[in-house]
């Protein structure tokens, strides 16, 4: 046989062969995937998401007016009743209060002295002393006219005139000092009453000074977790200013939207679960605790207000906060389930394509309730398989190649 010969039996035995595989592959029964049938619990819930608020809350305001000069708190911060919170600059409450009690000291010591009869005996000790202080400047004087003349003689030394005008110097400084402390009694209060008066007077200064100093310091109203500030130090503040929302937050409200058509789902008492974004993979539990009464517009949407209560053991669940939320309208807990897109609809009828010896047999069934991905059925055993969709037409008894992804 030539080459030429051999190379064409070679390329009719190949097409032959790919012919023939060709028709097998297509005579072969199709891949179909399939699914088991679960015993599992489910749950029928509307999604939606809601608005954190406090049940108890009070605001920290501002006594007086003043810079924001001691901040002590932050956002999320348990604190107690009264506790400070931030402090304004209060260098003119403590001024007054220093010059206040300067002048009680003051009035005080007056008053002392009132009490002991010391201002007689202070005069009658002054009137002394300024009389012999007189005898003694005129003696001084005297030897210094003396001790001059006698300088001007050459009988007396420079140092004894200076000796002698020294004394009579001290002297004129000593009659002054008594003639000041008796101008200074003369012109103190002349009794009790005027004394004991400015010393009201300066006690109702301090009082006043120390309320300023204690309204600088802006304090919790009542015991709770910090859930609203923002203050930075240098702030100016107004009295009545609002400093900080503290609120108890060992359980929260959730303010929910619900659309419309899934209002008749929720009803008062049913569970809900809480999560937030910003702490992936945390829970919060609570339940249904007043359904809407009216409907209204949000935005495109016809919705009504469901009020939830959640409980916050941790008290880390903010007020302010936008959370998910699912209301778990129904619960089972051991119910037969199958994914949602096993289920067909064939002549009006609800079923499933099951497997029986590589072979789909249809069966109807009666589902139940439902989530975003299984559904509750009626009608198969556990362990059942039922046929998820393909993209080839499937018939009761046609044979299959199950596959299970």
């Amino acid at each position: 046989m030539s080459a030429r010969r051999l190379i064409w039996v070679f390329v009719i035995a190949g097409i032959v062969t790919a012919i023939w595989a060709l028709v097998s592959w297509k005579r072969q029964p199709p891949e179909v995937p399939f699914a088991r049938v679960t015993r599992e619990m489910i749950t029928s819930s509307v999604p939606t998401n809601g608005k954190v608020e406090p049940i108890e809350w009070a605001a920290a305001r501002a006594e007086r007016s003043g810079a924001v000069q001691k901040i002590l708190i932050q956002r999320g911060q348990q604190v107690v009743r009264d506790a400070p919170l931030v402090e304004l600059d209060n260098a003119d409450a403590r001024a007054e209060l220093a010059s206040a009690q300067a002048r009680i000291s003051q009035i005080r010591a007056e008053l002392d002295v009132i009490n002991k009869g010391g201002r007689a005996t202070d005069l009658a000790e002054i009137s002394s002393g300024l009389a012999r202080a007189r005898l003694d400047l005129q003696a001084a004087q005297k030897d210094y006219d003396q001790l001059t003349r006698l300088e001007a003689k050459q009988a007396a030394t420079p140092a004894e005139v200076a000796a002698a005008k020294e004394r009579v110097d001290r002297a004129q400084l000593q009659i002054k000092s008594f003639e000041e402390r008796r101008a200074a009694l003369a012109a103190a209060p002349p009794d009790r009453a005027a004394a004991e008066a400015r010393l009201h007077d300066a006690q109702a200064a301090a009082a006043l000074a120390e309320q300023r100093i204690r309204a600088s310091a802006v304090r919790a109203p009542i015991d709770g977790v910090v859930y609203q500030f923002d203050l930075k130090p240098g702030a100016y503040l107004n009295a009545g200013d609002s400093v900080a929302a503290i609120g108890r937050l060992d359980q929260v409200r959730v303010n929910v939207f619900v659309d419309e058509p899934d209002l008749g789902r929720v009803a008062k008492g049913m569970p809900v679960v809480i999560t937030w974004d910003a702490m992936p993979g945390r829970e919060w539990t609570g339940e249904v605790d007043r359904a809407p009464t009216q409907i209204v517009p949000l935005g495109a949407r016809q919705v009504g207000e469901v009020v939830c209560l959640i409980q916050n053991p941790d008290r880390d669940l903010l007020p302010g906060t936008n959370v998910n939320v699912e209301i778990r309208s129904q619960v089972v807990p051991n119910a037969l389930t199958i994914p949602k897109e096993a289920v067909r609809r064939e002549s009006g009828h609800t079923g499933v394509f099951t497997l029986a010896d590589d072979r789909l047999l249809w069966k109807r069934v009666t589902l139940g309730i439902g989530n975003a991905a299984r559904t509750q059925v009626d009608g198969l055993s556990d362990g059942d398989a039922v046929a998820l969709p393909t993209d080839r037409q499937l018939k009761n008894g046609m044979t299959v190649r199950p596959v299970f992804p």
